[in-house]
């Protein structure tokens, strides 16, 4: 069983991003900047976005956070998009879901700039991801691509099953798989027999948010297991949908949670923003 570690490759890619930020600032250019908003205080949210800063810090991005009051208007937080789509300081803008009630989240994706949009939130870059075009992809998706990617495991005609069908991870994890011609099957809580599906999968994407519910009756021994989720267990300790102790000796890589996916979703955060940064000082031109 090899362990398939996203903390290690997305060391890799924040050294990457350091190294070309550095090169842009030696040449007289300003760093690249990115504008995380947050409404609220839910915890796990404040716990990303103190994240997302360290990981730009150590980058040498220029960092923007706007902490907004649980009961900001809708108004007021379209306006405050609005602002940051024309601030030519800012290239990225990453909103912190879940949002207050009050406001509609399809309104702020719709809101955003597309090319500043560098969580993927905005339909136009769900469109151009369905269609293959250039264009943002959804940090957390994108992470488990560039971690299968950098332990060089093979997706051409492989079979992958992703457990989910959120607009977040399960529906734009099925279609990079299929971009890189994996045979896809997307499964739900609906789905009849779940397991006997999953020990098909050559390689298994579990997006479900229900802690350690893959155990060895779902999997096989030459399967790549990845865990997306992140859920507490009965003792509040972090886990995945996967139950690792069960099922880690049982199959031919796994990704450990935490250490696996998560880390690598920051990782390409700093990837997209710069990115955007190439566009908006055009430099890819």
């Amino acid at each position: 069983m090899k362990v398939l570690n996203g903390k290690e490759i997305s060391q890799s890619l924040r050294d990457e991003a350091r190294d070309e930020c550095a090169s842009y600032v030696a040449k007289g250019l300003r760093a690249p900047g990115l504008a995380v908003v947050q409404a609220g205080l839910d915890p796990a949210s404040a716990v990303y976005v103190r994240n997302k800063e360290k990981a730009c810090a150590k980058a040498s991005f220029a960092s923007f956070k706007f902490e907004l009051d649980e009961n900001v208007s809708e108004r007021e937080f379209l306006e405050l998009i609005d602002k940051l789509n024309h601030d030519e300081k800012i290239d990225g803008i990453l909103v912190q879901v879940p949002l207050p009630k009050q406001i509609d989240e399809q309104k702020v994706a719709a809101a955003l700039d597309p090319w500043k949009d560098v969580d993927a939130f905005n339909p136009v870059n769900t469109g151009r991801l369905l269609m293959g075009l250039d264009g943002f992809l959804p940090c957390t998706p994108y992470g488990v691509m560039e971690l299968l990617k950098r332990c060089n495991i093979e997706l051409k005609g492989k079979n992958a099953v992703v457990l989910g069908r959120s607009n977040i991870v399960g529906k734009p994890q099925a279609l990079l798989l299929l971009r890189e011609n994996a045979t896809v099957t997307i499964c739900h809580s609906k789905t009849r027999d779940l397991p006997g599906i999953c020990r098909k999968a050559d390689i298994l994407v579990s997006a479900m948010g229900r802690a350690k519910m893959i155990d060895e009756t779902y999997v096989n021994p030459d399967q790549i297991v990845i865990d997306v989720a992140i859920n507490s267990d009965e003792n509040g300790k972090l886990c995945g949908d996967v139950d690792y102790e069960k099922v880690a000796d049982k199959v031919a890589a796994i990704t450990p949670v935490p250490g696996g996916v998560g880390p690598m979703t920051i990782g390409m955060l700093l990837k997209n923003t710069l990115k955007a940064y190439r566009r908006h000082m055009k430099l890819d031109q």
